[in-house]
């Protein structure tokens, strides 16, 4: 077998391990697995890659595979649950910058086709706006700038004027590749755009954008792909940018936004000035939560950004064996944008080793909640809001929510009476089956553990 015949087989392989190991990704079950098979692939791919450049010097490569692996290793290690879509955000970002410095080091390779150019452009272009876009998205995830939508008047004429000095840079780019001046222009225009492109997005918007960044890394590195004539590479960011613009819909339906709300940064202008909602507030105590859920024979749990800043989702898994214990079916009701990411909730229940089994999704939740004797709403506020069905004026009216008022008790821990992320009051507070269990959620939970114990 030639070398030739060796390597191009080596890429169906990995090809072939990248596509099962995204379908064993679509389950928890199977996503530990999905995510070691799909790590052999890239190996293979790299490997691989390697041979096919007749690379002979690795030495710079094996000390960027040592820091690399380091920094990955250290920065999985230590960052927070709290942190994890932050981490993500960056994790776009720096793919989408790999793509445009591919991009960029195809150029010294001497005289280029047009089609070449072209890719190389485009992978210029999309990596430099992921790159800036997901820093924005981390910043404002960490809230080192503010997380509400930054709006100015005239923002669409600059987006405009960027989008069609952007056309012409990549235009003049193509036919002057020589002359690095449109392609130092079209490098500062794409991390403009990047910018300019999320700061109007609310941080309560930043699932659907993180999803959308994420499409865009994989667009960026199919593309470099296409630049440097590498068949994996072109594989591998179809697969990422497709199954990114898939969760983007999903993410897009669960907000009630649309797709092109999203492309142009539509949604995350909205205002989320909306009429004050007045009622009477009824707090609870631990030890009265306690009497009632003893008494449950069925509860819910809600969890949301809250349950991961308090770092509760152990304390909810304690509490779920006893009440199991006392002969309560406990259920999970996952939003599919609770949390600052796709899948956070998830991957916290995950961690408590909570089966997979009872996370229901919010259309199996929402047909079981009026025989639900108890809903425990877990530092949640816009995913289950019922202003999104009862009050048109609402920034988030139409948007679809965990119908957590229709149970017949509704505990709410939280911290205050602060809004959510969105800035939307919330009228279940003041519903007359809601409860409010004011203190952090991991000791409120822990303190009703103890009143079973």
């Amino acid at each position: 077998m030639s070398a030739a015949l060796l390597i191009n087989f080596a890429y169906v392989v990995a090809s072939a391990l990248f596509i099962f190991g995204l379908k064993l990704l679509g389950s928890p079950a199977s996503a530990r697995r999905g995510n070691f098979i799909s790590a052999v692939g890239m190996l293979i791919a790299v490997v691989a890659a390697l041979l096919d450049q007749g690379i002979v010097e690795y030495h710079w490569i094996a000390i960027g595979v040592v820091v690399g692996s380091i920094i990955g290793a250290l920065s999985a290690r230590m960052v927070a649950m709290t942190s994890m879509p932050e981490m993500v955000a960056l994790f776009n970002g720096f793919g989408g910058l790999a793509s445009l410095l591919v991009g960029w080091a195809v150029l010294y390779e001497g005289d280029l086709g047009l089609f070449t150019l072209i890719t190389v452009a485009l992978s210029i272009l999309i990596g430099g706006v992921t790159f800036t876009g997901s820093v924005v998205a981390w910043g404002k995830l960490a809230e080192v700038m503010p997380s509400k939508a930054l709006v100015f008047s005239g923002q669409q004429v600059v987006n405009g004027l960027l989008v069609l000095g952007i056309v012409a840079s990549a235009v003049m780019f193509c036919l002057e590749p020589n002359d690095h001046t449109w392609l130092y222009v079209l490098i500062a225009l794409s991390f403009l755009f990047g910018i300019m492109a999320v700061i109007p997005i609310g941080g309560a918007d930043m699932p659907v954008v993180i999803s959308l960044l994420n499409s865009y890394s994989g667009l960026a590195a199919c593309a470099a792909g296409f630049a440097i004539n590498n068949m994996i590479l072109i594989v591998a960011g179809s697969l990422v940018g497709a199954s990114g613009i898939i969760l983007t819909q999903i993410m897009c339906r669960a907000m009630n936004r649309s797709l092109g709300n999203v492309l142009f940064s539509g949604f995350g202008s909205v205002s989320t000035a909306s009429t004050a909602i007045e009622g009477e507030v009824r707090p609870i105590e631990a030890q009265d939560a306690y009497y009632v859920l003893e008494a449950a024979s069925c509860v819910a749990v809600i969890p949301g950004y809250g349950m991961a800043v308090a770092q509760a989702q152990h304390a909810v898994k304690e509490l779920q064996e006893l009440l199991e214990e006392n002969g309560c079916e406990v259920l999970y009701g996952i939003h599919p944008v609770a949390g600052r990411m796709p899948g956070h909730m998830n991957v916290l229940l995950a961690e408590a080793d909570v089966s997979y089994d009872l996370l229901l999704e919010m259309d199996e939740i929402n047909a079981r909640m009026p025989t639900v004797d108890v809903a425990i709403v877990i530092g949640a506020n816009d995913v289950v809001n019922p202003a999104a069905r009862e009050m048109e004026s609402s920034p988030i009216y139409g948007m679809p929510v965990i119908n957590v008022d229709q149970a017949r008790t509704v505990f709410v821990l939280k911290r205050s009476m602060a809004s959510g992320f969105a800035g939307v009051d919330n009228p279940l507070f003041f519903k007359e089956n809601t409860r409010m269990l004011f203190g952090d959620a991991k000791e409120s939970i822990n303190h009703v553990v103890r009143e079973f114990e």
